[in-house]
Formats: C-alpha cells, sequence, structure tokens
C-alpha cells in the first residue's frame, strides 16, 4: 500500500487526508447522556472502543426491544377485540375502562418505537465512526511507510487526529448508547450443593457489574431451607462488563472461598425472566440459582 500512496501528488494526498475531516458527531448529535450514566460512570471512561462486543448488546438489545413490541402490540389487538364487542351491549363503565387500557398501551407502543428508533440511530453513528476510524488507521500506516516529506509529515499529523477523534466519538456514542440499555432485576434464588449444603451453614454471595456490587449472606435452615438478608438488586447494563460472582463460606472469623465465576448478560435482553444455574465449584457441586428480569 506504500507504493500506492508514493505516487500520489501533494494535492491528491492532502485531499485525501481533508477527505476524512469532520465536525466532531458530538456536535452534530443530540447525545448528551443523562445523569445517571455520569455518575455511574464517574471515572471509568473506557478509551478503547470494543466495536464487536458493542454489536452483540445492540443485536441482542434490538431483539428483545422488538419482543417487548410484539408482546405490546398482541396485547393491543386483544384489547381493540374487547372494545369492539363491548360497545354494542355492555356498561359505560366497563367500556371506558377498557378505552383507557388500549390508550395506555398504545402510549407505551409509541415510546418502544421511539426506543428502537433511538438505539438504531446511536448504532449508525457508531458504525460510521468506526469505518471513519479504521480508514484513517489504515491511511496513517500507509503515509508512515512513504518517503517523509514535508506533506507526508502534515498528512500524518492530521490522521493521527482523526484517529483521536473517532475514538473518543465512539466511546461517546457507547456511553449514550449504554443509557438504553434498561435495568436488570437481579433475584436471589438460593445455593443448590446436596450433600455440601449442611444445617447451620453461612455463605456470603458477591455480585459485582462494572463499578456495582451487591453484597448479601445467607444461612442454611434445620428445615434445609435458606434465609438471605437480601433477594433484589437492581443492575445497570453495561456494555464493557460481566457479571462477575463470588460466594464464600462464613465459618467463625474465617472465610473459605468457594469459588469466582463470570457470567455474560447478552442473553439476559429478553421479556421473559431468566432463570440461571451458575456452577461456583469447578465440579458443580455447588451451583447458585439466580433470577433475572429485564
Amino acid at each position: 500500500r506504500s507504493c500506492s500512496f508514493t505516487g500520489f501528488s501533494t494535492v491528491q494526498s492532502r485531499k485525501l487526508v481533508k477527505s476524512l475531516s469532520r465536525s466532531s458527531v458530538r456536535s452534530r448529535m443530540s447525545l448528551k447522556p443523562p445523569k445517571a450514566y455520569n455518575s455511574l460512570q464517574k471515572g471509568a471512561l473506557v478509551w478503547d472502543p470494543q466495536p464487536l462486543q458493542v454489536k452483540k448488546i445492540f443485536e441482542a438489545l434490538k431483539k428483545g426491544l422488538n419482543e417487548y413490541l410484539e408482546a405490546h402490540q398482541a396485547e393491543l389487538d386483544y384489547l381493540s377485540g374487547r372494545h369492539k364487542d363491548t360497545r354494542r351491549n355492555s356498561r359505560l363503565a366497563f367500556y371506558y375502562d377498557l378505552d383507557k387500557q388500549i390508550r395506555s398501551v398504545e402510549r407505551y407502543i409509541r415510546k418502544l418505537e421511539f426506543h428502537i428508533s433511538k438505539v438504531e440511530e446511536l448504532y449508525e453513528a457508531y458504525c460510521i465512526q468506526c469505518r471513519l476510524r479504521d480508514g484513517a488507521t489504515n491511511m496513517k500506516q500507509a503515509f508512515s511507510l512513504s518517503p517523509s516529506t514535508k506533506a507526508s509529515r502534515e498528512s500524518l499529523v492530521e490522521l493521527y487526529r482523526n484517529v483521536q477523534e473517532c475514538t473518543e466519538d465512539m466511546c461517546f456514542i457507547e456511553g449514550a448508547l449504554e443509557v438504553h440499555l434498561g435495568e436488570f432485576h437481579v433475584k436471589m434464588k438460593g445455593l443448590v450443593g446436596f450433600a455440601r449444603l449442611c444445617p447451620g451453614d453461612q455463605y456470603e454471595v458477591f455480585v459485582r457489574l462494572g463499578r456495582q456490587k451487591w453484597r448479601l449472606k445467607g444461612k442454611i435452615e434445620t428445615d434445609d431451607s435458606q434465609t438471605w438478608d437480601e433477594e433484589e438488586k437492581i443492575f445497570i447494563p453495561n456494555l464493557h462488563e460481566k457479571f462477575e460472582i463470588k460466594v464464600t463460606e462464613l465459618r467463625g472469623l474465617a472465610t473459605i472461598l468457594v469459588g469466582v465465576v463470570t457470567c455474560d448478560s447478552i442473553s439476559f435482553f429478553t421479556t421473559k425472566p431468566q432463570a440461571i444455574l451458575v456452577d461456583i465449584t469447578e465440579l458443580g457441586t455447588i451451583k447458585l440459582r439466580l433470577e433475572v428480569l429485564w
């Protein structure tokens, strides 16, 4: 590729570099993240975009949102059918109550459609910045291999600036997209260990997602039931982080590590609650049961 650039005239090379120059995406798009994102990500901005991970999350998110849209559209069709049937012979109060439900579902469907369009807009902008960055990176490598001239050095400086701007814009869009991921409601369903769990045993479960943490303690009762000091926690999904789960056994003042595992959250973007069973030990002798609702 260096040979193709050495044959360029100074005017041609400068035109090629300037074709990648553009105003920052932040000045052209209204992507200001709300305070919730700023407080969550304070001091933790990722300056290394991950296009493949963002693509996976986007596809899972869009699929989940479309599932919600289809479910509410089916509910609207059902209510509309009942609305027509009750219009002829029904009490007035029931008719208006049904009409109120229909309007509520219609408003929610419009919100979902706007949500989907916003997510698609953000991802499209992200892909554009990714292609621009890749193009600028390839050109920078080609210019660095060509004979050093004043024009090539100026082009390298401009290309380096373009790569930096595209990287910053991609990180900014990742932050804006993260705001639209919703919430994960995680419920503790207990430990499964058969002979490994005995009455009186006490355990501590620590769940982390990025900067978010959930620490809860539980005890095995004499009737083999389990009591936990907390049963549910809300997590804000993160583009780059996975769930990290650590289980320790409490024995007096000592703690014994049972196991540490990581769990991807891509499969949680769905309308139905996801019951997950995580192997805490390598042999699976102790498992953790959780339920995740998006």
